[in-house]
């Protein structure tokens, strides 16, 4: 027999997991590695350095992975070392006692639903500001100790990591999370199994392994389909963030609605309020009606609770923010909830639709959010203002200035993004109590107190150190990816910690206007190149690979940083994360930031870099556009000059190098003789003094409760009590109004004198006007509405309403005695409307009838 050379098969590898055996004198630190407490809190970290600083270094500071990979020895020898024992005991001990303080039972109860999480670097399930935003909510959240719980997805593998091409093209890596390394553990059933739900996809199941993730005092559950019980095209589900076709889309937003919600249920948990942060959770509202409706409900009814319990907050303007998914899709994976609901099909998808009789319009997340929720908010006071305009047509009938749609600015967890160099100037200078006060203008006063070479001092430090970063971080990759390596040597030694430093990171979307600076090539390299001046820029940001517009712009300012007179002046820093963010954030002299108005939602990197003393630039929109204090910083007008957007963006940018040339520059290196400049000093405090209190989580989080969680919850308990009695009868109650609309007429009106010609101002108006509410009782309110045209657009002037004055039988009398007191041209009709006392708020029920 010829003997075959060689004989083998295919290896069947089974991954197992060997986890490091941690004495049980150091269990202490595996429960606070495994609580994402000590990413805020600098003894948390200062502790797991104190392990193994080199080993802590070379993990990227991920303290799950440095005890992972410990051999026994070395952690046995650690839990017999005195002073580290002894440091760890203290540390846990303010652990310990942080954890074991109860929630405030005297705030209302919250779920909140999201997309993506930003909290530390080592757990990479967010993009950008949602996801960051997010994460220092649920921070703010358990420093609050208010009770909250979040749902989210456990991505295998997240947004990408960024890096560039020798040419500047961006290239996106996946890489595979491996979950034992990270601080996520699975929850369990009662019966002490690893909890899996079930989800009802269409024509099958599909399973979520449920995570947990410790946010100091508020638990983060994570669903995560890539589990065996799954067929590949099901595991992949929460495999990427933002990634896929429109079916993957909502399949991820099935999964985190419906999905979210059943996990809530198999936890036994129930909270007062359900927020959802994005229109990508929508679909949690489905679930809740449906649960209500199988407790004897009907839809009308349970609509009213879904509606008093929901929040939905909307970030952004731009429409590829908001999801719409084409009737047929929709209709795959909602297909059988029309009748779960007891309503018709086209009863359902109008529930998405701003026109529910235009069968051609595609359901929308964020309609069928406005529809099912109480109250619906902008992100800051000049987005609530654009959302206002954005919904206005779900709510016919009123104009946007009146309608519901309100406003919480977002903020920033201040123990997350000051750096401790910050910190202890803080503690040194502001008081012990300064965190519970912060966000308050007296506790920042104190920084006019503190020395101007304190502040400079500190300023120049978090510069020298983000150019350390710099040089450690990139150097590798440079010389790997750019080529010529004395080119790259050469870039690197010339980041000047001397320099005015000025910061640019963001998601590089085409509205961001990254390229604003690079209009006039000619007056920048002037500006850069100055040796008595110095000034370099710092670029950051990652584009969707889908942006290919965003990924065209990164490739351009890459090309310019590449150009002569601009080789280390100009500086493209891939892979933009938190721990990047946090760096520059600190370490730059000013934040800069140009979108076109008024497409920035809100933006929180601005405030996060004023918390350490650097100076805003930027246009005023979002944050800025209420944050902005004359000498604390620049802005460029919100006032449109150009209808042409080229033109804007010319002269937008002409406005920041005259700024630059004129005041910032020659502000900065005004030193008379000093090591600083009193006047950049000066600008710096007035920052932190006047600016920061009002951008903090803190205050973010409590105008969340005083606008929002505690009075919907007063009312929902109202509503629900007593087997759902009001809850039934506003249902009931908005059946009838609806049934008999179009029967309630106008019998007669009277006006003297008769308006409808020229009316002297200041002359009086008596208006009366008899309704048939055909059998209505007391519904109906009416009012006189007053509009200008203000460059050609209608807007309120004033809104009156008639007093009623009489009653027979169905005839209802209303009237009404003014003055026009404003000369001019205007407009004026009366407004028909259905009212009730229990009413959230007129958009609640939105029947309008105009008549004269």
């Amino acid at each position: 027999m010829k003997v075959k050379v060689s004989n083998a098969n295919q290896p069947n590898w089974h991954t197992i997991t060997v986890k490091a055996d941690i004495p049980e004198a150091l269990q202490p630190l595996n429960e606070m590695a495994h609580n994402l407490w000590w990413t805020w809190n600098q003894e948390g970290q200062d502790v797991f350095a104190a392990v193994d600083r080199q080993g802590f270094k070379d993990v990227n500071r991920n303290p799950v992975e440095l005890l992972a990979t410990m051999d026994y020895d070395k952690l046995n020898a650690l839990s017999k070392d005195k002073e580290f024992m002894k440091q760890m005991t203290a540390t846990y001990k303010t652990f310990r006692a942080y954890m074991d303080e109860k929630p405030n039972t005297e705030r209302a109860s919250v779920a909140y639903f999201c997309m993506e999480y930003g909290l530390s670097h080592i757990l990479k399930i967010y993009s950008g500001g949602l996801g960051v935003l997010a994460g220092d909510y649920l921070k703010e959240a358990s420093d609050s100790n208010v009770d909250l719980c979040a749902v989210g997805f456990l991505y295998r593998y997240g947004y990408f990591s960024q890096s560039l091409s020798l040419d500047g093209q961006q290239i996106a890596n996946y890489n595979a999370t491996e979950f034992d390394h990270i601080p996520v553990v699975r929850v369990k059933d009662e019966q002490g199994n690893h909890l899996t739900i079930r989800v009802p996809f269409p024509g099958r199941d599909v399973y979520a392994a449920v995570w947990q993730v410790n946010v100091g005092r508020i638990k983060l559950f994570l669903l995560d389909t890539d589990v065996d019980l799954n067929a590949d095209y099901d595991r992949s589900i929460t495999h990427s963030l933002y990634g896929g076709d429109w079916e993957n889309r909502i399949k991820q937003e099935f999964l985190l609605g419906i999905g979210g919600m059943l996990a809530l249920e198999a936890m036994g948990i129930k909270k007062d309020i359900y927020h959802c942060n994005e229109g990508h959770a929508a679909l949690c509202n489905v679930q809740r009606l449906v649960d209500y409706v199988n407790t004897g409900l009907n839809f009308d009814e349970a609509l009213e609770l879904v509606r008093a319990s929901s929040l939905y907050t909307v970030h952004t303007p731009v429409p590829a923010g908001h999801d719409y998914f084409e009737e047929s899709l929709f209709g795959r994976y909602l297909g059988g909830y029309a009748e779960k609901l007891g309503i018709s099909w086209e009863e359902f998808m109008g529930l998405g639709r701003t026109n529910p009789d235009n069968h051609e319009e595609k359901f929308c997340m964020s309609t069928f959010l406005c529809k099912t929720c109480q109250e619906v908010n902008g992100v800051s006071w000049l987005h609530g203002k654009v959302s206002q305009q954005m919904f206005n047509d779900i709510w016919q009938g009123y104009f946007p200035e009146e309608n519901h749609v309100g406003y919480v600015t977002n903020g920033v967890h201040l123990p997350t993004w000051s750096a401790k160099e910050w910190k202890a100037v803080f503690e040194k200078n502001f008081g012990k109590d300064f965190l519970n006060k912060q966000a308050t203008e007296e506790a920042w006063q104190k920084i006019y107190d503190v020395a101007d070479e304190d502040v400079w001092a500190t300023r120049v430090h978090l510069k020298n150190k983000l150019v350390k970063y710099i040089r450690g971080r990139f150097k590798d990759n440079w010389l790997k990816n750019q080529g010529d390596p004395s080119r790259v040597m050469s870039l690197l030694d010339k980041i000047n910690p001397n320099a005015l430093l000025i910061g640019f990171a963001r998601r590089f979307a085409t509205y961001k206007r990254a390229h604003l600076l690079f209009t006039d090539l000619e007056r920048l390299a002037k500006i850069v190149n100055d040796p008595e001046r110095p000034v370099q820029f710092l670029f950051a940001g990652k584009a969707h690979p889908a942006d290919g517009a965003g990924q065209g712009l990164i490739k351009y300012i890459y090309e310019i940083s590449q150009r002569p007179e601009f080789i280390g002046k100009i500086i493209f820093l891939e892979d933009y994360d938190m721990q990047l963010a946090r760096r520059l954030i600190s370490g730059v002299d000013i934040w800069m930031n140009t979108p076109t108005r008024p497409l920035e939602a809100s933006g929180t990197s601005g405030e996060k870099a004023l918390m350490n003393g650097v100076v805003n630039l930027s246009v005023l929109d979002g944050w800025w556009y209420e944050g902005y204090r004359e000498g604390a910083g620049w802005a460029l007008t919100d006032k449109r000059t150009y209808d042409n957007q080229e033109y804007q963006d010319r002269l937008d940018a002409s406005t920041i190098y005259q700024l630059l040339e004129t005041e910032i520059i020659p502000l900065y290196f005004d030193r008379q003789g000093k090591e600083y400049s009193e006047g950049w000093i000066q600008t710096v405090k007035n920052s932190m003094a006047r600016i920061a209190p009002h951008y903090t989580m803190r205050r973010q989080l409590d105008d969340y409760y005083e606008k929002f969680y505690n009075p919907q919850s007063a009312r929902y308990k109202y509503i629900s009590a007593n087997n759902n009695k009001v809850a039934k009868g506003i249902a009931a109650w908005k059946a009838n109004v609806a049934e008999k609309w179009d029967s309630i007429r106008v019998v007669s009106s009277e006006r003297m004198p008769d308006p409808s010609g020229i009316v002297t101002s200041g002359e009086k108006l008596m208006v009366t006007h008899v309704i048939d509410e055909a059998g209505l009782d007391d519904a109906i309110g009416i009012e006189l509405v007053m509009v200008e045209n203000i460059n050609g657009k209608d807007v309120i002037q004033k809104v009156i309403p008639m007093e009623l004055i009489k009653r027979e039988g169905t005839l209802y009398t209303f009237q009404l005695t003014t003055a026009i007191e404003v000369a001019g041209t205007i407009k004026v009709a009366y407004r028909m409307f259905p009212k009730h006392q229990d009413l959230p708020s007129r958009q609640d029920f939105c029947y309008v009838r105009w008549f004269y």
